[in-house]
């Protein structure tokens, strides 16, 4: 048995080796388990508390910082500056790099509340953000919690390590900004490692958006994305769900209108369990709980309280990648979700849920501005 999960996660690694490194392998920007052999003219960069820029031989250089008190005894270069103090109410950059390039891999350990602190990518010296949201719901940990994550794009470890694998190219610039829209500093510890080198022709720009609405504007429905207009493919969604009528929940439907769909949509899925890539009401037949689980692809890593079932008011964070089998557009793109529990007769019932979502796609640039992001309360 364990042999066998061990090929299906090698398989999956491998396909996520098709997805996103045959076409930038030799460019070098994107290496893979597949072509982990090929050398390239790229050039490894990192930034980190410890050197702020990523230039080639000046980490480790600070006289000053966060960890100055406890190096006294030991002076430069003995983990003087390994993290920041991000005050309340104040935006801090926390990468700004010149390309062509591609950001391979983040990982941060943020102090602050996850709901209240905001994380915004700019390409290419764009005055509106291609990504833009709370730092728990990019990294799929909504409600302001913790959550253990082991999915090939997002990995969330012990104790509260958030960590991102989307590739995410740029031809011109990058920069990464946290805002802490909280009433208290926060600390933030974190890297950034990505290589500089020839960027694809075809290389699409990473995009993240972040809605919610508390309780839902149109009764059963949801919309995950709207508005994108361009040449991309839809490749993620994480969804934090509240219940607010007892049963089960999520027999709604997923639905993709692209390229000019109006009334029906070119995909449709069967159920809000089946589109995470689970079935019967995420349900343990042996404990009659909600079963987590997260895999390369999908997951449901939270239910909260764990120890109830089938009642009001509780709350799930569920995500799908959709590393090998993105969806693609030619001209614009729609999803949606629906909220659909049981009624005591056997039909359908349209819900009134809070939810909240992240949108994770890749199109060529440039892409239309975001609804404004709607406050943490």
């Amino acid at each position: 048995m364990k042999k066998s999960l061990h090929l299906v996660f090698l398989a999956s690694i491998l396909a996520w080796d098709f997805a996103v490194g045959a076409r930038g392998a030799d460019s070098g920007i994107t290496q893979s388990l597949s072509r982990l052999y090929h050398i390239s003219n790229a050039q490894s960069r990192s930034i980190s508390p410890e050197n702020f820029t990523g230039e080639k031989g000046k980490g480790g250089m600070a006289i000053h910082g966060t960890g100055e008190g406890a190096a006294r005894d030991l002076g430069q270069g003995w983990k003087v500056s390994p993290s920041v103090r991000i005050k309340a109410g104040t935006t801090f950059t926390l990468a700004d790099i010149e390309g062509p390039g591609c950001i391979e891999q983040i990982w941060m350990t943020p102090t602050g509340n996850f709901r209240k602190s905001i994380i915004r990518f700019y390409w290419d010296g764009e005055k509106a953000p291609s990504v833009e949201c709370p730092v728990g719901h990019f990294f799929a940990c909504g409600w302001g919690r913790y959550a253990r994550i082991s999915s090939l794009a997002v990995c969330v470890n012990p104790g509260s390590a958030l960590n991102c694998y989307w590739p995410m190219p740029f031809r011109k610039s990058a920069r990464i900004t946290v805002e802490n829209t909280d009433t208290k500093d926060m600390v933030v510890y974190y890297q950034i490692n990505y290589s500089l080198g020839k960027v694809p022709r075809d290389a699409g720009y990473f995009h993240a958006e972040y809605r919610q609405e508390h309780p839902l504007k149109q009764k059963g429905l949801y919309t995950i994305l709207d508005g994108v207009k361009g040449h991309g493919q839809y490749v993620g969604t994480y969804l934090a769900w509240e219940v607010h009528s007892p049963g089960w929940w999520g027999e709604g439907e997923v639905k993709f209108y692209i390229d000019g769909d109006t009334k029906f949509p070119t995909i449709c899925g069967t159920g809000t369990e089946d589109y995470f890539c689970g079935s019967y009401n995420f349900e343990n037949h042996e404990t009659h709980r909600y079963q987590t689980f997260s895999t390369p692809y999908t997951g449901l890593a939270q239910v909260l309280p764990p120890d109830q079932i089938y009642k009001a008011g509780q709350r799930f964070g569920l995500y799908r990648w959709h590393i090998p089998d993105p969806v693609r557009f030619n001209k614009d793109l729609k999803v949606t979700i629906q909220a659909l529990g049981w009624k005591s007769n056997g039909t359908y019932l349209p819900e009134e849920d809070n939810i909240s979502s992240v949108a994770y796609w890749y199109q060529k640039e440039p892409h239309n501005p975001f609804p404004k992001l709607p406050p943490a309360d």
